[in-house]
């Protein structure tokens, strides 16, 4: 495995000299059985299975991600039965990136909220409305005190629904409402396109007066993302969106893991904040999974500043006590439906989710604080 994805193939050849692998080839730095049998193997064991620790010289691939991730994790994982648990990156390789351009404490200080998690709703439905049908859902949503709106991933520049069309209406929406609420409100424009319209379309938008984009990172390409983060005329936060992650982390035996996928990678990358599925509404993900993805967004990494994880998926205002139970404060909580399918409205839906953040903040249930809010009754009520 360490010859094949550095200096040689599956068979000798004359131009692997000692010289070039000295150099460039990669070193096996352990081999590891798991489980671990010291007596005698089980005697009806049918395969056994191995951790590789590989190391690989940064100079066959330099400090970009796409040929790190072609050299560590190419054709070898073709092969049946190999994922990709980690990757430790030296401080020498993570030097060539810059990271967040805000990342949680930037974020936190654009809106000028110091401690409180924050509440992202997505637009919903998904697509195919038109824009003025979008910015009155926005405007509800904003008033009842969400901190960021973000379009779904599944609308971007839609011909019937375009970023030209969009963000005028949006942005006016919901200045509308940050005056009337007193609260900022961030909205994240949907920029995912071909390569070549990418760095455009987030440039159009903030011309348009976008204070934040959005990207789906793995379909239009982690170094998209990168591109986007690095870019000094992008001032603006960044959203990585995990659509199409579940088909590089969902199989245990294949791919690479979901720390890597959804926190890692994305936030080396310069994401300010990363959508991650949630193991308490829709999505079918293991918590010690998921609580460890947000590990990766917030742990010490060198010079990189730490990202917002934003677990979202099916997500209701019942389930705030334990998204920060499990995350703490600083975490965005992603809603959709839970806010726009609310019986009294998205403008009641909003503020359902800010009373129940604020229980927590206040340290009583969600019973007591209904008790004297009728928007989270109702949410507590009619939505589990």
């Amino acid at each position: 495995m360490a010859i094949e994805q550095s200096t040689g193939t599956f068979i000798p050849v004359p131009g692997e000299t000692p010289e070039l692998r000295k150099k460039h080839v990669a070193k096996v730095v352990g081999v590891y059985e798991t489980p671990y049998p010291e007596i005698m193997l089980p005697f009806n064991i049918e395969e056994r299975s191995f951790i590789f620790q590989i190391a690989f010289p940064i100079i066959n691939f330099g400090q970009q991600i796409p040929m790190m991730l072609s050299t560590i994790a190419g054709n070898i994982m073709c092969w049946e039965k190999i994922k990709l648990l980690d990757i430790r990156f030296p401080k020498k390789y993570v030097e060539g990136f810059k990271g967040p351009k805000f990342g949680i404490e930037g974020v936190r200080s654009l809106l000028g909220v110091e401690k409180r998690p924050l509440i992202n709703n997505m637009i919903k439905p998904c697509t195919g409305y038109p824009a003025e049908f979008g910015a009155k859902l926005a405007y509800d949503a904003a008033l009842g005190g969400i901190d960021m709106i973000k379009d779904d991933e599944l609308l971007a520049n839609a011909s019937f629904n375009t970023i030209e069309e969009r963000v005028p209406r949006y942005m006016e929406a919901i200045d509308k409402a940050d005056a009337e609420k007193g609260e900022k409100t961030l909205y994240m424009v949907n920029v995912t396109d071909e390569a070549g319209n990418v760095v455009e379309n987030a440039e159009k938008a903030i011309e348009l007066g976008a204070n934040a984009i959005m990207i789906n990172y793995l379909t239009a390409g982690i170094s998209m993302l990168r591109r986007l983060a690095e870019d000094p005329s992008i001032k603006v936060p960044i959203l990585a969106h995990m659509d199409f992650s579940g088909a590089m982390y969902s199989s245990p035996y294949v791919g690479l893991s979901s720390h890597l996928i959804l926190g890692k990678l994305p936030r080396l990358a310069g994401a300010d904040i990363v959508v991650y599925p949630a193991p308490y509404g829709k999505a079918p993900f293991i918590k010690e999974r998921y609580i460890k993805v947000a590990h990766n967004h917030i742990f010490p990494f060198y010079h990189i500043s730490r990202s917002f994880p934003m677990p979202s998926g099916g997500i209701m205002p019942s389930m705030v006590p334990e998204i920060i139970e499990d995350l703490g404060y600083n975490v965005v909580i992603g809603t959709g439906g839970g806010i726009h399918a609310h019986p009294m409205g998205p403008t009641a839906g909003g503020k359902a989710f800010r009373q129940a953040i604020d229980a927590v903040m206040k340290g009583i249930s969600l019973k007591e604080m209904a008790d004297e809010h009728e928007e989270l009754k109702v949410a507590l009520e009619s939505m589990i």
